[in-house]
């Protein structure tokens, strides 16, 4: 099912599809920052690729790893708080991030976590190879091999660029109810294209190639999810400058509420809440990561927002020690 949105071009109603090819980015919650960034860069082999603050909360690091270039696409991100608590997965949040590598490379990562005293698990689902596995905050993770694992730009470091994460694969949606999700996502371009004979998990894909399913699980057993360290804080949509605000029409179609279109520098965003209580945030691709440093040495400071610079020397002051040398090549 889709839905549309209106523009008026000489007087006369146009109606345009609104659709989102996939996944921008995830957030979660982490506790040490060096724990976290040595687990991301060393043991999973993503880049560093932006070394910022919070804006919402400047006291805390926000760590963007992601594929060479920041992709959209394949930026997982994080606040890590000193100190957390742990938070426990349950429902009302995304409980799983699951990335793509090359169907043949799944030998490779089970192996490689298992040697670096990772517990991993693996499954079959839906046709495809998957190996489960947490960080060290607890937050549930998988690689899943596919064939059509897209080349991508995989960064140089510890992992061979045959083997390389591509980006994301999926989320999973722990929801209570998830009828208005689900209508959500239909709305927002996700078709329905499998499923378990239980009707505990089904499975919704974009158009997209990179980040382009959600799996919406219901299982009456899941206990409320609580956030902390080791918990999503919400899930990050691909769209246009153009479309935003047909996207906070469409939001509030649906009898949320939207937030203003928020400039974050690397992108522009809309944010809701949804009916099942996950976070969803809609940014778009441009301006990226790469306008406020080159590419060549992106994370390798702390970089702030225009708006935020004039505190640079209380806000570092602020800030824990991180070590983030160059991940070593194996």
């Amino acid at each position: 099912m889709y839905k549309y949105y209106r523009n008026v071009v000489s007087g006369m109603n146009q109606r345009q599809p609104l659709e989102t090819p996939g996944i921008h980015h995830v957030t979660a919650i982490a506790g040490d920052p060096n724990a976290n960034h040595a687990f991301y860069t060393e043991t999973l082999g993503l880049r560093l690729v932006k070394r910022s603050v919070n804006q919402d909360d400047v006291g805390v690091y926000h760590l963007f790893y992601a594929d060479d270039a920041g992709s959209p696409g394949t930026s997982m991100t994080f606040f890590p708080y000193v100190g957390a608590r742990s938070g426990r997965v349950g429902t009302g949040q995304a409980s799983t991030v699951s990335f793509t590598v090359p169907a043949e490379s799944v030998d490779y990562w089970a192996e490689r976590l298992a040697e670096r005293g990772v517990d991993v698990e693996r499954r079959e689902r839906f046709g495809d190879s998957v190996v489960s596995f947490a960080d060290p905050d607890g937050l549930p993770l998988e690689v899943v091999g596919r064939e059509d694992a897209p080349a991508g730009e995989p960064p140089a470091g510890p992992v061979p660029a045959e083997h390389a994460i591509r980006g994301f694969f999926s989320v999973e949606l722990s929801l209570a109810d998830a009828d208005a999700t689900i209508d959500l996502l239909e709305t927002m371009g996700y078709e329905e294209t499998d499923g378990d004979e239980a009707g505990h998990r089904r499975r919704f894909e974009a158009a997209g190639d990179r980040g382009f399913v959600v799996d919406v699980v219901t299982d009456p057993a899941t206990p409320q999810g609580t956030p902390g360290a080791g918990t999503v804080h919400h899930v990050a949509y691909r769209v246009t400058d153009e479309e935003q605000e047909a996207w906070r029409g469409l939001l509030q179609e649906h009898g949320l509420r939207p937030s203003e279109v928020i400039d974050r520098k690397w992108f522009r965003s809309v944010y809701a809440r949804t009916r099942g209580g996950v976070l969803f945030e809609f940014a778009t691709a441009e301006p990226g990561y790469d306008v406020d440093e080159p590419r060549s040495s992106l994370g390798e400071r702390l970089v702030l927002p225009d708006w935020l610079e004039d505190r640079r020397e209380e806000i570092e002051a602020g800030l824990p020690e991180l070590e983030t040398g160059a991940p070593t090549p194996e």
